[in-house]
């Protein structure tokens, strides 16, 4: 038990979390915020540092690695290649509204057994059926199926 009670343990769980909450949350900045837990991580495994060390070291790498590398990666990962491919798997296909959606305010839909936030320039009623129009980043644009 007493290993919980090395820093490097500890940021390296932190790491992971964060880690984990980025498929939770989407969003591309809770991987740096991952990547700078294990580095204070491997820090604190190989020196003695405070707390407020630690802490500083945390914040600063957490900036640097999203301020050097997030737009890097978002253009790898994200690149129009991806998002055409993406496009052709959503784009024209039938959903179900899992909520109310309106041109005012965002809802749910059931796509491929998946739960989508969708947004719509129609008011969508739960349970109607929806055809997946377009899509800004993972937010479905759907409109009534006819």
């Amino acid at each position: 038990m007493e290993s919980f009670n090395n820093p490097a343990v500890i940021w390296f769980f932190l790491g992971f979390v964060f880690f984990i909450l980025e498929f939770l949350i989407p969003g591309f900045i809770l991987f740096f915020f991952a990547i700078a837990a294990w580095i204070v991580a491997l820090v604190a495994l190989l020196f003695d540092i405070s707390l407020n060390v630690q802490l500083l070291l945390f914040l600063f790498s957490a900036i640097a690695t999203i301020l050097l590398f997030r737009k890097w990666l978002r253009r790898i990962m994200f690149s129009k290649k991806h998002s055409t491919e993406l496009e052709h798997e959503f784009i024209g296909k039938a959903g179900i509204a899992e909520t109310d959606i309106a041109p005012d305010r965002e809802g749910k839909v059931d796509f491929k057994g998946t739960s989508w936030n969708a947004r719509s320039d129609d008011n969508i009623q739960k349970g109607d059926h929806v055809i997946i129009t377009g899509n800004e980043s993972i937010v479905l644009i759907v409109k009534q199926k006819k």
